[in-house]
């Protein structure tokens, strides 16, 4: 039994409340998004210093709306549990007496993914096959606990600085289960999601495939397959359009790993790889075929 199965048994359960100005003293801002804050903090009760994650309540009431009436966990009870060296370690979770959600985590000294491709890092190229091995591993191992992350995008991808990435980020994540999968909720980040995300079909595991295959190619390449649709009808109209070859844009780039991340473009999910373990292992194979003499 994996502990997707234990976690849902015991769902429904009250979050424990906390003062979160006795538990934690807030040291700085580590960042600031659409659905929550991130400190820099120090947990008083384990003398340990963390990355402390409040999430908006007006914002989460909006997201869990979505979900009426199915048994979505809360962020923290899926991220409590979640065990991988490539996946940020959440130490707590709970729920304050102003009725915000927090997580506190591993704090990682690192930086998103998506600054070293701005920066168009050399990084990138010296080491972009063993974060795409990375990413692939930790999200086949989302995957094998019963999960769909859906969003995926470099800066949900943390990368420190001994070259070990770090997935984060939790808070769309749902069961791989018939009732999540069902067709009409469409959340996500616009420019990485898959087709029949943004058409409003069924969904699986495959949406996330697409995702780390736009990620991949814009790791490599410094641009996505597809250019930046300002709202989801947008996107819808662009991803129609068939995606450039990436060999185009980077002519020096193996045709082995090229094929692994457009195939993952797909844009009909069967024609996608069917599971992130799946391309896991293409990667791996990848790689030890380059390092044969």
């Amino acid at each position: 039994m994996n502990f997707f199965s234990n976690l849902m048994k015991g769902s429904g359960r009250k979050l424990p409340r906390v003062d979160l100005d006795q538990r934690f003293d807030k040291l700085g801002t580590l960042g600031t998004g659409s659905m929550s804050e991130i400190f820099r903090a120090r947990d008083k009760v384990r003398n340990q210093i963390v990355a402390l994650k409040v999430l908006n309540v007006e914002r989460l009431k909006e997201l869990n709306a979505r979900f009426v009436g199915r048994d979505k966990p809360a962020e923290g009870e899926i991220a409590f549990q979640l065990r991988h060296p490539y996946i940020v370690k959440t130490i707590d979770y709970g729920i304050s007496f102003k009725k915000e959600e927090f997580l506190s985590m591993e704090v990682i000294d690192g930086i998103p993914m998506s600054r070293l491709i701005d920066a168009k890092s050399d990084r990138i190229m010296k080491k972009g096959l063993r974060y795409l091995i990375q990413m692939a591993e930790a999200l086949a191992y989302v995957h094998q606990q019963g999960w769909i992350h859906r969003d995926i995008c470099p800066r949900n991808v943390l990368i420190t600085m001994d070259d070990q990435i770090r997935l984060i980020d939790f808070g769309l994540m749902v069961p791989n289960t018939p009732e999540f999968q069902a067709p009409g909720n469409r959340t996500g980040t616009a420019n990485y999601m898959a087709p029949e995300l943004l058409k409003r079909l069924k969904t699986d595991q495959r949406i996330d495939v697409f995702s780390f295959s736009v990620t991949a190619y814009e790791m490599l390449t410094g641009r996505r397959p597809w250019e930046a649709g300002q709202s989801l009808d947008k996107m819808m109209s662009l991803i129609n359009q068939p995606a450039l070859e990436i060999r185009e844009l980077v002519p020096g780039l193996p045709e082995g790993l090229s094929d692994i991340i457009m195939r993952g473009l797909h844009k009909h999910p069967d024609d996608r790889w069917q599971s992130m373990a799946e391309l896991a292992q293409a990667l791996q194979h990848f790689k030890h075929h380059q390092r044969r003499p």
